[in-house]
């Protein structure tokens, strides 16, 4: 169930003293997509695309690394090599931000910025689960099974929200440019406001078979559900854990 998850989601999140480690797995996880676009795992250098790399690195992700002469002063160096110098550097420039701000000051601002994007994106998500429930009947007259079709569409439609939220987050973060407590309680200040314009979304959804499932409580149903570990099976299905599927933000 796509709701129990986001529920967890969003729960999790709210509950959490700390967002750094969260944050953190967000963050390396999407700046290795982002290598591994210029710079295939298992790949040779003469595959590597390095300067195309460090030309998004740096205006996209604040990141600013030479790998070009990283390599040219290494030996031997392999692309997850590379991949880790990435990373590294991003965690150094997130953990530089955090030491000027303050990890208290900053965490509000994190909770904010995942709850914004989760919501914002679970709404798109429910236009297009709408999109798809109204034309889901026509796959019947191409020998598909509209109930197979739906429930396979919509897990792809999901997967796509988490990794939009994954990219959205990290990008806002690794850009936003805080010099001074100040400036940070203005921009958690403005971060809840825009928070507060999206904090009623409706959960409503259709179900494989088309038909809608009617809003409830988050309460009632984690309460229902019960907490989702995370080594669980994943709700949705899928057979996998829940860390590996669709609770990559929990």
């Amino acid at each position: 169930d796509q709701r129990k998850v986001i529920y967890q989601q969003r729960n999790d999140i709210l509950e959490a003293d700390s967002l750094v480690a969260q944050i953190a797995s967000l963050r390396e996880s999407t700046l290795t997509d982002v290598v591994r676009t210029f710079v295939p795992a298992e790949s040779v250098e003469e595959q590597w695309d390095l300067p195309g790399l460090e030309q998004v690195l740096q205006p996209e992700w604040q990141i600013g690394l030479s790998l070009t002469e990283l390599v040219k002063q290494s030996d031997s160096i392999t692309d997850e090599d590379l991949l880790a110098a990435v990373v590294k550097a991003g965690d150094e420039m997130f953990q530089d931000k955090l030491d000027r701000v303050g990890i208290d000051q900053f965490n509000p601002f994190m909770r904010m910025v995942l709850l914004q994007s989760i919501d914002q994106r679970w709404r798109e998500h429910l236009a297009a689960l709408d999109y798809l429930r109204q034309g889901i009947h026509l796959r019947g007259y191409a020998q598909k099974n509209p109930k197979q079709e739906y429930k396979r569409e919509a897990f792809e439609l999901f997967s796509q929200l988490l990794d939009l939220v994954k990219m959205e987050v990290t990008r806002t973060l690794m850009n936003v440019r805080i010099q001074s407590q100040e400036e940070a309680d203005k921009a958690a200040e403005a971060i809840e406001r825009r928070a507060e314009a999206v904090s009623n979304v409706t959960y409503e959804h259709p179900n494989e078979d088309g038909s809608i499932s009617r809003d409830v409580d988050p309460a009632t149903l984690l309460a229902e559900y019960g907490h989702v570990g995370r080594n669980d099976p994943c709700p949705c299905g899928s057979g996998k854990k829940f860390k590996l599927c669709h609770g990559k933000l929990a």
